[in-house]
């Protein structure tokens, strides 16, 4: 967008409470954690021939092409996607610049 960036990024199992998102000058940083639902999951966990969900703590962290307004950042979870929008620092956004005609 002119004025954000939009981040998506799949993060299937985990609530937003257990999502860190961090937001510096131009750098995000996400960071969370699968956790196995049970201790019968750990119990089993040699009886998997294959096994396909994550686990274990993880960390992304990417560098945008602009600085971003870290105050008005707005995050949302829905069916294990974090979508995040990233507005522009004020200074990065275009201007209109008005000419004036003598």
């Amino acid at each position: 967008e002119d004025d954000a960036y939009v981040l998506s990024a799949l993060v299937p199992g985990i609530k937003a409470d257990e999502l860190n998102i961090q937001v510096l000058e131009d750098v995000v940083r996400i960071e969370g954690e699968y956790k196995r639902s049970s201790p019968a999951d750990k119990a089993e966990e040699n009886q998997y021939l294959v096994r396909e969900l994550p686990n274990g703590s993880f960390h992304r962290t990417l560098r945008l092409p602009a600085p971003l307004d870290a105050e008005h950042v707005e995050a949302d979870i829905t069916d294990g996607v974090l979508t995040l929008r990233l507005p522009k620092a004020e200074s990065a956004r275009p201007r209109q610049i008005k000419i004036k005609s003598r």
